[in-house]
């Protein structure tokens, strides 16, 4: 027969490394929380910056063309949507983690990086094709 004494160490081993598995879904979910705020905020600064420049050329008196095909609006307003839609996916994805660990059967999936991945790297052909339309719309005055 086992020994009572080392069942119980395994037990609180194993709850331990419990812990630690969880402990780590959290941290991966405060982590995709931080990269959703930064989406959304760089989302923020992209809708205001056309605003920003409106207001310097009027500040510095100067007959500055701004532009007005409203891209930066657009591709902001994304950015914050792709922002919350981080925010819902990292938790759909740390319930379903957590239900794993508890369950035992946690297999890695890189499905919402590939997702985010991808999203992220379209807004960003986007934002480069928006900045160099407005570069040589610039130019051409």
């Amino acid at each position: 027969m086992g020994d009572p004494m080392g069942d119980s160490k395994d037990q609180q081993n194993l709850r331990k490394q419990d812990a630690r598995f969880h402990l780590a879904n959290e941290r991966t979910l405060l982590a995709w929380l931080r990269t959703s705020i930064g989406i959304m905020a760089f989302g923020f600064v992209v809708v205001k910056f056309s605003i920003f420049i409106k207001q310097l050329a009027y500040l510095v008196g100067k007959d500055v063309v701004v532009p007005q095909s409203g891209y930066s609006s657009f591709i902001g307003i994304l950015l914050v949507a792709v922002g919350a839609i981080v925010i819902l996916l990292a938790f759909i994805k740390f319930k379903q983690t957590e239900q794993r660990i508890t369950d035992d059967s946690y297999r890695p999936s890189s499905k919402l990086i590939t997702f985010i991945t991808t999203i992220i790297l379209i807004i960003s052909v986007l934002l480069i094709l928006y900045l160099i339309s407005n570069s040589l719309a610039i130019k051409e005055l």
